[in-house]
């Protein structure tokens, strides 16, 4: 088996793992992670040969992308204490924890190379995070606060990493020059970050067409990290910022086309590239086996020491936290920040580390700036992947299970209540434009009362339950005549397309004409 073999296999597995993941109750990443394993223990499968300065840029930018799409600028100030909490505060912490355990226990670990230890196992995976809590049904307070700790914790994280490594590298560390660099690279990632969105919504409006306006959307994550990391800003960062200014100031209420096209195709590229970054981390196996030969019981006592200590750390962080944030809600009203108990503990075991982790642990350089071998690498990496290998199975594993004994589950009245609000609020507006339609023009007075009807239904279709509130016996006939319109106009649709289809294969029949009238039709079935 090759590179490219292998690099299908995983984008297969991506897809399967999805319905397997359904049907058994496990999340997805985590099923890709042990098939990684299992691929990494069979000898035919050769060893994964991606540059480790590469695994970031080519897996990140995506996946925080789509990431950030399923959430707002709004959710995130509304929890951004608890988010700093977590991805700032939190990082520190579990780095200092881990720095002073692995200095202790692993003979003559120097403290700077500790401290790179603890920055690359501190932050949990934001993508194993918004993959395994979107599919259990969580609170949206939850998976927002779980989101914005993931993502915003990787730029602490690589920021502290980097200064660890140069210190190591280089032999001197400067407090005052690692917090300098910490806030010109949130400085550098916010200028590129707002100018990349800025200039990526302009171009949209300029190319017009919906093909095009996703394709651009899939350059812009790459280009905002990579601008960013050569000005020495976060690349995290900045792709953050540059999908939270399109998420808010690129959307085009009446581009129908653009905003279900660039949804389905942003949900295959989050499936496949998902599915690919952790069946790498399983399959990396092969490196950590490596360093571990002869040395079997030190390695593996040390990497479960640290194991322990990051685990611990997270719920000795949340409790106190989770006891402030309580605090600020009472005093200042933060509608969606208070956490029951039960939710702390789905917080803490929510904490796998995953993608940045291993590719931090893999970009560790070999030299240092002498000429002598990085001290301990690779000690710091095999530690590093007992970390992610129990964090992520262990609990990845365990985590729908633990939800559903302790009964957490989304406000699904609360949800309800606020959808049919919108819907209110979508048929109030229907209303409001017909009536000044009708003081602009004159229609006819049957014509005026069927628009009537139909801003009424748009509100009822939302949320059904309207109905209980305004004629539903009436708009249930109605309901029954529309579904059976539509079961009608369904077939013969069909049919149409059908024949389309046949005449693309006749002598002589242009195959781009047939196929713009079938797009015609697929347009016309989908309205």
């Amino acid at each position: 088996m090759d590179q490219l073999a292998l690099l299908f296999v995983l984008l297969l597995g991506a897809l399967v793992s999805v319905p397997v993941g359904d049907r058994f109750g496990l999340p997805a990443p985590v099923l890709m992670t042990l098939l990684g394993i299992v691929l990494a223990l069979l000898e035919f499968v050769p060893n994964v040969e991606i540059p480790p300065d590469l695994i970031l840029p080519l897996l990140l930018p995506p996946l925080l992308y789509a990431a950030v799409r399923r959430t707002s600028w709004r959710q995130f100030a509304a929890n951004v204490r608890p988010i700093l909490l977590l991805a700032v505060a939190l990082v520190f912490v579990t780095m200092l924890c881990v720095a002073a355990t692995a200095h202790a226990i692993v003979p003559g670990l120097p403290l700077a190379a500790a401290f790179a230890l603890g920055a690359l196992v501190a932050p949990p995976d934001p993508v194993a995070a918004t993959a395994v809590a979107g599919q259990l049904g969580l609170p949206r307070r939850m998976v927002s606060i779980l989101e914005g700790e993931g993502l915003f914790n990787d730029v602490t994280a690589i920021v502290l990493y980097h200064v660890a490594i140069a210190a190591v590298v280089s032999g001197s560390f400067s407090p005052w020059q690692a917090g300098l660099d910490l806030f010109l690279s949130a400085v550098v990632a916010l200028a590129v970050g707002l100018a990349l969105g800025w200039g990526a919504n302009k171009l949209m409006d300029l190319l017009g067409d919906a093909t095009l306006q996703i394709g651009l959307t899939l350059l812009v994550p790459y280009a905002s990290y990579v601008m960013a990391e050569e000005l020495q800003g976060s690349g995290v960062l900045a792709v953050l910022v540059t999908a939270l200014f399109l998420a808010e100031y690129a959307t085009d209420p009446d581009d129908v086309m653009t905003r279900l096209a660039g949804h389905t195709f942003w949900d295959i590229v989050d499936t496949l590239v998902t599915g690919v970054a952790f069946g790498l981390i399983g399959l990396e196996l092969h490196n950590a086996l490596r360093t571990a030969s002869g040395r079997w019981s030190d390695m593996l006592t040390w990497a479960a020491v640290v194991v322990v200590v990051v685990v611990l750390v997270r719920l000795l962080w949340l409790l106190p936290a989770t006891w402030l944030a309580k605090r600020m809600h009472a005093e200042r009203d933060y509608e969606e920040i208070p956490m029951s108990w039960r939710e702390t503990v789905v917080m803490w075991w929510a904490g796998m580390r995953g993608v940045a982790s291993v590719a931090l642990a893999l970009a560790i350089p070999l030299e240092t700036d002498s000429g002598a071998a990085f001290p301990d690498r690779n000690e710091i990496v095999f530690i590093a992947f007992g970390v992610i290998m129990a964090t992520l199975v262990v609990q990845g594993l365990s985590l729908p299970w633990l939800v559903k004994r302790l009964g957490v589950r989304a406000d699904s009245e609360r949800e309800k209540e606020f959808e049919k609000q919108l819907a209110v609020r979508a048929a109030t507006a229907a209303k409001r434009r017909l009536r000044e339609i009708e003081d602009a023009e004159e229609l006819p007075e049957e014509l005026s009362e069927q628009m009537l009807r139909r801003a009424f239904e748009i509100g009822v279709r939302i949320s059904p339950e309207l109905g209980e509130e305004e004629r539903k016996e009436a708009y249930e006939h109605r309901v029954r005549r529309l579904k059976r319109v539509r079961r009608i106009q369904a077939e013969m649709l069909s049919a149409a397309r059908h024949e389309i289809v046949a005449a693309r294969s006749e002598p002589g029949a242009d195959p781009e004409v047939v196929d713009r009238v079938l797009r015609h039709l697929d347009v016309r079935s989908l309205r």
